[in-house]
């Protein structure tokens, strides 16, 4: 028996059904031909991840890198313009105490 591959849309769509209560698990999986056991890894997995669920792990880990990555840049600007601040700042008081 070969083994079947359902799309991630696929997956989602019966998932919501049975959370919504339009259908219940053993009538979604007559339908659709699944064995309960499927029906309740995809259940399980959209409960842990929700609408990601049926991502690969790895593109939702790539998301987050990405986003970790703008987060420090933007640190890392508001940084730079600190210390330019802090270094005028200095400058106006070497200045000021040179001309005392």
């Amino acid at each position: 028996m070969q083994k079947r591959v359902h799309s991630r849309e696929f997956k989602l769509d019966i998932v919501r059904q049975i959370s919504m209560g339009q259908k219940r698990p053993a009538q979604a999986c007559r339908e659709y031909g699944l064995a309960e056991s499927v029906l309740s890894r995809w259940r399980k997995e959209y409960q842990e991840r929700g609408e990601s669920a049926f991502q690969p792990l790895q593109a939702e880990g790539s998301t987050t890198q990405d986003q970790r990555i703008t987060e420090l840049e933007q640190f890392c600007g508001q940084l730079a313009l600190e210390n330019q601040v802090l270094k005028k700042t200095l400058q106006r008081l070497e200045s000021r105490s040179a001309m005392r």
